[in-house]
């Protein structure tokens, strides 16, 4: 079924979060892996805390208070490449099938855009750097009501943007929160579940679940 609107999360869904990381895999050491994930899980559990607060602090702050946590919590990892890594995740690689989609997609007659936590020069630095600004038609970022995700306004920055009934639109995450977020809020959602990960929030049930993006316009 081919939709108005697809609308896709930036980090793990079309940008690899873990790519600033392997990057420079060799200078790190062992314990690359363990850094990483420690970064990501807490850069997302400081989004949630101070929207939970009303605290709001933007994306980028939250990325770097994240990574000095990360440091501290694996003390293997040289924190003196601190900003090595931070000047990586500007640059952040995008999985392979990414560019042919949103090409596809973008040729089939559907609007683009991505909605994401990332502040605004995180986001258009990410997509120039992966080349993908020729095929969006908008990036929404949860700085423009200063509440990250799963909070209902961050989705209806879309629906009240484009003037789309949220079923409208196709909301494509690999943050399963995420999606149960969107599928609240009236989005039909596909759960791009890279990482064969259990299923739950199962009261918000996806509407899809993908392996990849691939399988959004080219089947499989």
């Amino acid at each position: 079924m081919q939709y108005a609107a697809y609308v896709f999360d930036a980090y793990g869904t079309l940008f690899d979060v873990h790519a600033a990381v392997r990057r420079h895999a060799d200078k790190i050491g062992p314990d690359g892996q363990l850094l990483s994930e420690t970064w990501r899980a807490k850069q997302l559990e400081y989004s949630w805390v101070r929207t939970l607060m009303g605290a709001y602090a933007d994306f980028w702050q939250l990325t770097e208070q994240a990574l000095d946590f990360a440091f501290r919590k694996v003390p293997s990892a040289d924190p003196s490449l601190k900003a090595t890594l931070l000047d990586a995740y500007w640059r952040l690689d995008c999985y392979p099938e990414v560019p042919a989609v949103l090409k596809a997609l973008k040729a089939s007659g559907a609007r683009l855009a991505i909605l994401s936590n990332g502040s605004p020069e995180m986001l258009e630095a990410a997509v120039k750097s992966a080349a993908l600004d020729q095929v969006l038609d908008d990036i929404y970022s949860v700085d423009m009501v200063r509440r990250f995700k799963t909070d209902p306004s961050v989705y209806d920055m879309v629906a009240t943007g484009w003037r789309l009934y949220p079923a409208a639109v196709s909301f494509q995450s690999s943050n399963r929160w995420d999606i149960a977020g969107a599928t609240k809020f009236g989005f039909r959602t596909v759960w791009i579940n890279r990482s064969n990960q259990p299923e739950e929030y199962r009261d918000f049930p996806p509407s899809l679940i993908l392996p990849s993006l691939d399988a959004l316009v080219f089947g499989g």
